[in-house]
């Protein structure tokens, strides 16, 4: 066969789709339409850890209940009990265990993020995909968590005299922007963690810290008025304001809603494009 023939024969091959991975430009994008591409990548990896996490446990998936559950008897018992702590006059266990979902689901999907890239080295350094499924899957693995610790809050509603009203339906967007900050503080911390080694230890110490600085065990109102807008820069503050809002069916704080909404856009734009920034270096060095 002569040359000729050989590339006559080419054309008539099939027209691959053709994927040309490119370097050293100033402006990477943020990858936000890679991880629809990726979907199911991202599904798989998401159900992977779901199901490493509840592997070989007695209780299985009780756990994302009785982690929040046993914090709310704890709180209740010290802060209610014995300290004395004002809830604006809600139920101590309700007060606590609606403020508990969003911050137990932030805290164990930041972890778990944080620590992502590291125990995937080796998928990592082998194949090419968008490395930012990764830390969202995480994130989405978390998110299991949260829906059957949210069955415990249909349970508690009734029991202490709370009925179902319209209010309950924002639940869902503080859902949504709460899964948003924790992505983009997972993903952060997951790029931070690559190249940085000491992000394992001080992320326990900072999300301690960050818990004292919300209004968990305390109500915003405790806080001085002079002082309620730097609560506010908190996005998880207005988060968890607005949970205990739209649980007890109390007038939104849309102010402080609207500051964390914009406060968790800004950061999640940060978030990507710094990690987008790092990881094309994450091969050389993880």
């Amino acid at each position: 066969m002569t040359v000729a023939d050989s590339i006559a024969s080419l054309k008539d091959l099939p027209a691959e789709p053709l994927i040309i991975i490119e370097g050293g430009r100033r402006w990477p994008g943020l990858g936000l339409r890679d991880l629809w591409v990726y979907r199911e990548l991202l599904y798989f990896l998401a159900w992977r850890d779901v199901k490493v996490r509840y592997k070989q446990t007695a209780l299985g998936a009780a756990w994302a209940v009785l982690q929040p559950l046993l914090t709310m008897v704890v709180f209740t018992v010290l802060f209610g009990r014995l300290a004395g702590i004002p809830t604006d006059g809600e139920p101590y266990p309700l007060f606590y265990y609606t403020a508990l979902l969003p911050w137990n689901f932030f805290v164990t999907a930041v972890t778990n993020s944080s620590n992502s890239l590291i125990a995937s080295n080796n998928l990592i350094t082998k194949v090419y995909f968008p490395r930012l499924v990764i830390p969202t899957a995480a994130v989405a693995a978390a998110l299991i968590d949260l829906a059957v610790a949210s069955a415990m809050l249909l349970v508690l509603m009734p029991w202490y005299g709370i009925g179902v009203h319209p209010a309950l339906l924002m639940l869902l967007p503080l859902v949504v922007e709460t899964t948003l900050f924790t992505a983009a503080a997972g993903a952060w911390s997951a790029a931070m963690n690559v190249k940085y080694r000491d992000v394992r230890h001080a992320l326990p110490f900072a999300i301690q810290i960050l818990m004292f600085l919300t209004p968990i065990i305390y109500p915003a109102s405790l806080v001085p008025a002079r002082w309620r807008w730097a609560l506010g820069l908190n996005p998880m503050s207005g988060i968890v304001q607005g949970f205990r809002d739209a649980v007890f069916g109390r007038p939104f704080h849309w102010l402080s809603l609207a500051l964390s909404c914009a406060t968790v856009t800004c950061l999640a734009l940060l978030a990507a494009f710094i990690f987008r920034r790092m990881e094309r270096e994450f091969a050389d060095i993880i």
